[in-house]
């Protein structure tokens, strides 16, 4: 079997029936072709369990960290799912394999007197208000970075306040905005040039990168003390700080726009110190 060819024909399947991103095709090619690499290395036309088993011994040798091993078996559960669906294999071997473990770390949130400090940085320059509105946007909705710089001014609602992001699968969700952002993003868009579409456009009228909104909060975050911060860090100081003011979990999922609760499970540790404070709180013998 040439797997080249079917692992084309696979990217494309990802692209236009699945909806995945790019970064996701990406990723998942950049995988499956270590994987066959690795076949051609070793004479093998076709993998069997132990096949796979030591392809996964061979990542694991190579100081890969179980959360890359865990997506390249995923990406080769779905390349072979893809080639059963498709009639040109009659058995996957990857449903013998266990999935890693990987316990998703928790991610840093910073308080609110640090996101006070972030907010006061951006100096009258010319990027200054722009870099305003990123952060205030991250912050204020926990978009994706990739939902972030795909914004387009028609996506914008000022007057109602909220903003529409099309997330993984081009899936839409609306997102309120709150006080600070509108107004500052008010302001923004009155003074950017209204021939362009895209609400941060690059000099070109096109998009701006995700690795120039994970550089400016870089440059940010080691004003602010050296702090690492990234797209995902401001997102996740989003959720957290909604459940510690008194959000409910199922809230937040839809505002992240995880399709399924397991994925903002990361944040029950935030949820049941809420609970533990109220119940202290409230309870007669707290």
């Amino acid at each position: 079997m040439n797997f080249y060819s079917e692992l084309d024909y696979f990217l494309m399947h990802l692209t236009s029936e699945q909806g995945a991103s790019a970064h996701t095709v990406e990723a998942y090619n950049r995988d499956i072709l270590v994987f066959i690499t690795f076949l051609e290395d070793h004479g093998l036309d076709f993998p069997g369990t132990a096949d796979l088993e030591r392809f996964l011994g061979f990542l694991r040798s190579t100081d890969k960290k179980t959360r890359s091993v865990v997506r390249t078996v995923s990406a080769l559960r779905s390349f072979f799912a893809f080639l059963m669906r498709d009639g040109k294999i009659a058995v996957n071997p990857t449903t013998e394999i266990d999935i890693p473990k990987f316990k998703a770390p928790i991610p840093h949130a910073l308080s609110e007197e640090e996101m006070a400090r972030l907010f006061s940085l951006p100096k009258p320059e010319k990027t200054a208000l722009r870099d305003l509105v990123i952060l205030e946007l991250l912050y204020a909705t926990g978009l994706r970075v990739s939902e972030l710089i795909n914004l387009k001014k028609s996506d914008v609602n000022l007057e109602a306040g909220f903003v529409i992001a099309y997330g993984k699968r081009s899936k839409e969700r609306v997102v309120p905005l709150n006080s600070h952002a509108r107004s500052t993003l008010k302001s923004y868009m009155e003074r950017i040039d209204p021939t362009v579409s895209f609400l941060f456009p690059n000099g070109r009228g096109g998009v701006i990168t995700r690795q120039a909104v994970w550089k400016l909060l870089r440059q940010y975050g080691l004003k602010i003390g050296g702090v690492k911060i990234s797209p995902h860090t401001l997102r996740h100081t989003f959720a957290t700080h909604l459940l510690e003011g008194g959000a409910d979990l199922r809230s937040v999922q839809l505002l992240l726009g995880h399709e399924d609760i397991s994925t903002t499970q990361v944040y029950t540790h935030v949820d049941k110190k809420r609970l533990r404070e109220l119940h202290k709180k409230y309870h007669p013998r707290g």
